[in-house]
């Protein structure tokens, strides 16, 4: 299988990101019938190959191109992507709306936000059919609505960031900046009602969310500062002081299943895709674990568990010191 990313030029500007996965078959005659003229074969070819940047935290406001997306990419058996977030809800909000918020005096970011955008998705999903993917849920609503959605039989996938697995809203209370990510840290209840969604499935991935920021943008006031942190050094040891092993290999490699990315098995005479990692490991995460050029880690002194210590791909053993 190939893995696309695209869709109409308008939908770069609406920062829409579409996630195109086109079997071998229908790619081959998708082609033959462009190279034969066929101006049709050649305007979808011509789409599946544009590549779409744009700010993927920015969720898209407009139901009617929201629900033409989702009819469009059913031409080429693709998945629309979708952060949801209603930009009218959040406002200038910079953090979990509750009680830290209240106690710092900063604007908060409603539930309601990400919640009302899920259910208008999931209701745009039903209408048209099709596969969605839901990045970064972060509220107990959210996890409610998707259940229910997959019981309905609706092609819909979940993820959920490592740290809103791991961290709570909480530690917002110094004004750290490295804690400011979107969606924001919630309250614990809910931190554990992600931990329970992951468990019985209703979250089908987990993520890092790794987003490297300069000082620039994060050593600021909080409200100025950018949302983001770095998080692929920490996923692993993070991921288990709160999930057990199985759990976590499990829900980190689900990524490649929801998009269709070949899995390397373990078994002779396959190209040898491998991880290292030890699981029992006490260990405090500092800046020097940090292999990215930004510092912007929103786990720094946290404790963790087993430690990532090498790979083996392509030939090539690299292992961390």
């Amino acid at each position: 299988m190939r893995v696309f990313y695209g869709m109409l030029g308008v939908f770069v500007f609406l920062s829409c990101t579409l996630s195109v996965r086109a079997s071998d078959d229908y790619y081959t005659n998708l082609k033959k019938d462009a190279n034969s003229g066929n101006a049709l074969a050649q305007y979808k070819l011509g789409a599946m190959y544009l590549v779409v940047s744009g700010d993927y935290k920015k969720a898209l406001q407009n139901a009617n191109l929201q629900k033409i997306a989702l009819q469009y990419v059913q031409d080429f058996n693709g998945m629309l992507i979708a952060f949801c977030q209603d930009s009218t809800l959040k406002g200038i909000g910079i953090a979990n709306e509750g009680v830290v918020s209240t106690k710092l005096g900063m604007k908060g970011i409603p539930a309601l936000a990400e919640e009302l955008q899920v259910a208008r998705n999931l209701f745009l999903l039903e209408y048209t059919g099709g596969k969605f993917h839901i990045p970064t849920i972060s509220t107990q609503g959210s996890i409610k609505l998707i259940k229910e959605a997959k019981v309905k039989g609706l092609q819909v996938t979940c993820s959920v960031a490592v740290h809103n697995l791991v961290l709570n809203d909480e530690m917002l209370m110094g004004f750290d900046t490295r804690y400011k990510v979107l969606p924001p840290l919630r309250e614990e209840a809910t931190r554990k009602a992600l931990l329970e969604a992951v468990l019985d499935g209703t979250i089908d991935c987990i993520t890092s969310d790794h987003n490297p920021l300069d000082i620039e943008h994060k050593k600021l006031e909080f409200d100025l500062a950018k949302d983001g942190t770095i998080g692929l050094e920490s996923a692993l040891g993070a991921l288990l002081t709160v999930l057990p092993l199985e759990v976590v290999v499990e829900k980190l490699n689900a990524n490649k299943m929801v998009f269709n990315v070949e899995n390397p098995s373990i078994i002779s005479n396959i190209k040898a895709d491998i991880s290292l990692f030890t699981t029992e490991e006490n260990w405090t995460f500092g800046k020097e674990n940090i292999l990215s050029k930004s510092k912007n880690s929103a786990f720094l002194g946290q404790k963790m568990k087993g430690k990532a210590i090498g790979i083996y791909n392509n030939g090539q053993l690299i292992i961390n010191n």
